[in-house]
């Protein structure tokens, strides 16, 4: 049996080039003289090696992307996550044909027959994505306070998230311990006795602070709910460094 030859072409390389000058029956002549050397073909082993070494940076590189993908999902899509804190979960049972975003709440009170201090445990339901929430603006910082005056320069209905997003803030607030009244006549308090809180059209959905605890929330195109919960979110955020 006749082994098989590598039999690719050896090629040369120009390594040095030289220019000498003759004279001959009077006459100057330049000569240019190249001086080659030879490059060796690569060798079977050679080329094996290189080719396995391709496939690791291959492979490398299409588990990195794997990996990455996998990161992604478990972040974006994973039944539980948390936001500034606060532990939520998705949620796609308690209302039918919609994904809403739960998280809990202890809230601890005293027994007045007993003394002893209950533990009770309250769901806050989100409809907005809370991770979306955090691209909404919020300049300022929360301020708790056991009073809260919330009013708004029109009825924003739209819908019906309106409704919701009020009944939502009055609902986590008295969970807190704030009681919420409206006050058309109440303004920003300088000395910061209570919250107060002014909705209004904007012309973009963010939230500012302009006071010891005064805030308004511009709602932008009827986002009234979103510009409700990113206040919520922030509350939850406020509550959850307290409790731990």
């Amino acid at each position: 049996m006749v082994k098989g030859k590598n039999t690719a072409k050896k090629e040369k390389k120009v390594i040095e080039d030289e220019i000498f000058k003759v004279e001959k029956d009077g006459k100057e002549k330049i000569i240019r003289k190249e001086i080659f050397e030879e490059e060796k073909a690569p060798s079977d082993k050679q080329i094996k090696n290189e080719k396995k070494i391709l496939q690791i940076i291959v492979i490398t590189l299409i588990g990195l992307v794997l990996f990455f993908l996998a990161f992604l999902y478990l972040v974006n899509y994973s039944d539980k996550f948390k936001t500034g804190g606060v532990i939520f979960e998705v949620d796609s049972k308690d209302i039918a044909g919609k994904i809403i975003y739960k998280t809990s709440l202890p809230v601890y009170g005293k027994n007045a027959t007993t003394g002893k201090i209950n533990t009770a445990i309250y769901n806050i339901y989100l409809r907005n994505d809370p991770r979306k929430l955090e691209e909404i603006t919020f300049d300022g910082n929360l301020a708790l306070k056991k009073s809260m005056v919330i009013n708004m320069t029109r009825d924003f209905t739209c819908e019906g998230d309106g409704t919701i997003g009020i009944a939502n803030i009055l609902n986590l607030y008295q969970i807190v311990g704030t009681s919420v009244i409206k006050d058309e006549n109440a303004t920003c308090d300088k000395l910061g006795r209570y919250t107060y809180v002014n909705i209004q059209e904007g012309e973009e959905t963010k939230i500012e602070q302009y006071g010891p605890a005064c805030y308004n929330i511009y709602v932008n195109n009827c986002e009234i709910l979103p510009a409700t919960e990113k206040f919520m979110l922030e509350t939850l955020i406020e509550v959850n460094k307290k409790i731990n």
